[in-house]
């Protein structure tokens, strides 16, 4: 079969801290002022996109990985192993923390671990975001939880649009209020919730998982300096590779124009975060998702428009 773009229909989803930003300036088609994260390309049991158009129109991504490996480069993975997010955060999110896939597949009944990584696309001028914390052991870790130290413990850095940050399991972390990120994560929905500001959901305060975030808290926590970098002064009309570890590789591209390159990947799951234009003919917008298959060939973009891409490594 002739290879094609794979146009995803993403599967949204309410949340405590959601707005309405994912419906007014994406144009998801979802009701509510709670609408929290787009789980744009996505083949995990709680949100499967489906196929929009064209040859596999209908049918699941969970369906297209296993039915049809080829497209994906027959990697050697059980299941589809990313997910690619848009995350609208109207009000704080709760202090978290991932385990490794060594831990998940022990406690979480086989699931995968969970390794992240975000792309701010907006937020205010004097934002911050949660990344690490500032125990100097362990002992000193649980310590501060016990106490509910939590000023003292959680670290806040600066960020700005353009950022990029890379969350590893074990990393504390969480985005605040007013901010509008791209992530790219390990096929999961494994979190741990260490602190939660207080809050009540129905009536009652939601679940937190103490134990298990004091066992796979890494401490000493990385450096506020590793954990933030900027792109957002990238060539255009190249697809930049902005990072690369064992789970995904991530790139972006800035189409100003014109813009070529070659898929030489296993695949290529494409988001466009901004603008618009068309890819091999086909009209893309902002909030478009899509997947570029196994040896899909050349791709010619064109317009004025940002995507942020990913694919895994064999």
């Amino acid at each position: 079969m002739e290879k094609e773009l794979i146009f995803l229909d993403p599967v949204c989803k309410h949340n405590i801290w959601g707005g309405v930003k994912l419906r007014e300036a994406f144009g998801y088609p979802v009701e509510g002022n709670d609408i929290g994260e787009c789980w744009g390309i996505s083949a995990h049991p709680e949100g499967d996109g489906t196929v929009r158009d064209g040859a596999y129109k209908g049918r699941k991504l969970s369906e297209l990985w296993s039915e049809y490996p080829e497209l994906f480069g027959s990697l050697p993975y059980d299941r589809y192993p990313l997910l690619t997010k848009i995350i609208d955060a109207q009000d704080d999110l709760s202090i978290q923390v991932h385990p490794d896939d060594a831990y998940a597949q022990v406690h979480e009944n086989g699931s995968l671990g969970k390794t992240e990584c975000w792309y701010i696309l907006d937020c205010r001028e004097d934002a911050t975001i949660v990344i690490g914390h500032n125990a100097k052991d362990e002992d000193e870790l649980k310590a501060m939880v016990a106490d509910g130290r939590w000023q003292e413990l959680i670290r806040e850095v600066p960020i700005r649009k353009g950022d990029f940050l890379q969350i590893d399991p074990g990393t504390v972390h969480a985005i605040k209020a007013d901010t509008l990120i791209l992530e790219t994560q390990q096929n999961s929905a494994i979190t741990y919730r260490l602190y939660d500001y207080g809050r009540l959901q129905n009536g009652k305060p939601r679940e937190l998982h103490i134990d298990k975030s004091l066992d796979v808290i890494t401490v000493p926590a990385k450096s506020a300096k590793e954990s933030v970098q900027s792109i957002s002064d990238l060539p255009k009309n190249k697809l930049n590779r902005i990072y690369g570890c064992e789970k995904y590789t991530v790139f972006k591209l800035d189409v100003d124009g014109s813009a070529e390159f070659a898929q030489s990947f296993s695949f290529l799951a494409a988001s466009v975060v901004d603008g618009e234009g068309s890819v091999d003919g086909k009209t893309v917008r902002k909030g478009d998702h899509f997947i570029i298959p196994f040896e899909y060939g050349e791709v010619k973009a064109s317009g004025q428009m940002s995507l942020i891409l990913s694919t895994v490594e064999a």
